[in-house]
């Protein structure tokens, strides 16, 4: 009984590190922009800007078994405050879940091709707080969440042992995106990062 207890708790500890030899495990941070359309011709008074232009760092973590297929959840913020119609701060954060097909072109590059769903969050500051007579104080931000659909692909390229760089463009399709000009907004950029396990 000794002996086999032995042998369970020796599969246990070997168990983890057979997973992470067969497994890729990819973690990046990187920086993009977002653009998008604007309406040069409507002719009302209240004209929703474009979602574009600024800095959005990102970090992105994915899985990818043997097959090739997985699955990542990724993050991307504008990483300082953009000006609403020129009158309120406001910071757009972007999140998503995706499957991925992760196919090998050679030995040093391969590629991500994914879609998913995910929100879109906008927080607008205000600056001179929401106060009231209740006791929860002044309110110095508001969001407005909404649900979108993402597709993303990317070239990756190991540049030294298991660190690479990765080109990639993003769409995304943000559902009742009224704060804004247009339901669709693209995110491109560069990502470095670093594999886990074997490529």
């Amino acid at each position: 009984m000794r002996r086999f207890g032995l042998a369970v708790f020796a599969c246990a500890l070997l168990a983890p590190v057979r997973f992470v030899v067969a497994q890729q495990v990819d973690f990046a941070v990187g920086a993009s922009t977002l653009w998008s359309s604007q309406n040069t011709t409507a002719a009302i008074g209240f004209l929703p800007p474009a979602e574009k232009g600024g800095m959005y760092p990102s970090a992105s973590l994915q899985y990818v078994s043997p097959r090739r297929l997985g699955f990542n959840a990724e993050l991307a913020f504008r990483d300082k405050k953009a000006i609403y119609n020129g009158f309120q701060p406001y910071r757009p954060f972007l999140y998503d879940v995706n499957a991925v097909y992760a196919p090998r072109f050679n030995k040093k590059s391969g590629g991500d091709f994914m879609a998913g769903i995910g929100g879109q969050t906008v927080l607008f500051y205000n600056e001179f707080g929401a106060c009231g007579l209740s006791a929860s104080g002044c309110r110095i931000n508001i969001n407005s969440t909404h649900f979108l659909v993402h597709a993303g692909a990317d070239v990756k390229y190991y540049f030294w042992r298991n660190f690479f760089a990765r080109p990639e463009a993003h769409w995304y399709y943000v559902i009742n995106n009224v704060q804004f000009h247009s339901n669709n907004v693209f995110r491109v950029g560069l990502s470095l990062g670093h594999t886990f396990g074997s490529r």
